[in-house]
């Protein structure tokens, strides 16, 4: 979780290509903080968590509208999507067909806390189901979390590229310097997931992993956010980075990234 959370603070101030679509910039600055990114990362953690590993589908849902309509009413001013944002205060919250990288980019934790990569894809689709039901939407989160699960247990990358290509038909076979010339900003998952994975795969380590995201533009806190999780399963984060990243969020969501960390290490 460590990796969505730095991405998304990292990618934050370059959002709408405020950053001139380079490698070459300051990781941090003194104004960096997180977005709704961060804000559903740990809503969707903590949901995982106080629903157990051998909960139903039906139970993953339920915990996940619990935690994020919480989290989203605790911080409402984060950046939501419109329609998310009526959802998060909806006293009967329903799934509105969403295609949006808002299911992309929560769904880190669910490629960590399961046995198969069979499971982890189920949850990651209960996470989406919620509110992102377009079969996009689902797929994004699928993949996401499938990437996650095959490089944290020891994948190559050409095998999670097959796999990537085979399972869910991402072409993200336009180099990062394409889409940095044709692509502007665009929340979809379908235009967000090509980008991220070049960013992965093409990453040397995770701080590559996330500049390469950033370097994009557009979308840049999102991509970042599911980059820079890929990048942590495969790479690790280096400890001056986590140490960044829990001095940057609230102690609340430090709190939950820490429980995850410790379920995780068990």
């Amino acid at each position: 979780m460590y990796g969505a959370i730095l991405g998304d603070i990292i990618g934050s101030k370059f959002e709408f290509d405020n950053g001139g679509k380079t490698k070459e910039f300051e990781l941090f600055e003194r104004g960096d903080s997180w977005t709704d990114d961060t804000v559903m990362t740990v809503a969707v953690a903590e949901a995982l968590m106080s629903a157990g590993r051998e909960a139903g589908v039906a139970e993953i849902e339920a915990a996940c509208v619990k935690t994020m309509q919480k989290w989203g009413q605790r911080y409402p001013h984060a950046g939501y999507g419109a329609r998310f944002i009526h959802w998060i205060s909806d006293r009967n919250p329903k799934p509105y067909n969403s295609y949006g990288n808002g299911s992309a980019m929560r769904v880190s934790a669910a490629g960590w806390l399961y046995d198969t990569i069979e499971r982890t894809r189920e949850v990651a689709r209960a996470t989406a189901n919620v509110s992102h039901n377009h079969p996009e939407g689902l797929k994004g989160a699928e993949c996401t979390a499938a990437v996650i699960f095959l490089a944290r247990t020891g994948a190559a990358k050409q095998e999670i590229e097959e796999y990537v290509k085979r399972e869910f038909g991402y072409d993200f076979s336009e180099t990062l310097e394409e889409m940095r010339a044709r692509h502007s900003h665009d929340e979809s998952c379908m235009d967000t997931l090509p980008k991220a994975l070049r960013a992965f795969f093409d990453g040397t380590d995770f701080e590559d992993v996330v500049r390469n995201a950033v370097s994009l533009g557009g979308d840049a806190d999102t991509i970042g956010a599911i980059a820079g999780a890929m990048g942590e399963a495969m790479y690790g984060v280096p400890a001056r980075l986590k140490e960044e990243c829990l001095r940057r969020i609230k102690p609340d969501m430090r709190a939950t990234v820490e429980a995850l960390t410790r379920k995780i290490t068990r």
